[in-house]
C-alpha cells in the first residue's frame, strides 16, 4: 500500500520566552521550545509519536475482535 503524507495544522504561540505548539486536529499532541524551530522540530517528534502509539495499541488489538479499518476523508 503506498504511503502519502499527511497534512495537519500546527499552530504556535509565544509566550514570554518560549514558544508553545500543538496540532489543531489531535488532541494531546502538543510540545513546547525556546525557539520557534526548537519547538517545531519538537511537534513533528510529538506528533510522530502519537502517531506510532495508537499503531501499536491497534496491531495489540488485533485477533482479540473484528475491526473495520478504512481511510476517512473530512473537509472542515
Amino acid at each position: 500500500m503506498k504511503q502519502y503524507p499527511k497534512i495537519f495544522t500546527a499552530v504556535y504561540r509565544k509566550s514570554g520566552k518560549w514558544y508553545s505548539g500543538w496540532i489543531e486536529e489531535i488532541p494531546g499532541v502538543n510540545t513546547q521550545g525556546k525557539t520557534l524551530s526548537e519547538t517545531k522540530v519538537n511537534l513533528k517528534e510529538a506528533l510522530n509519536l502519537i502517531l506510532e502509539t495508537n499503531r501499536i495499541i491497534s496491531d495489540k488489538s488485533k485477533g482479540r475482535s473484528v475491526f473495520i479499518r478504512e481511510q476517512l476523508s473530512v473537509v472542515a
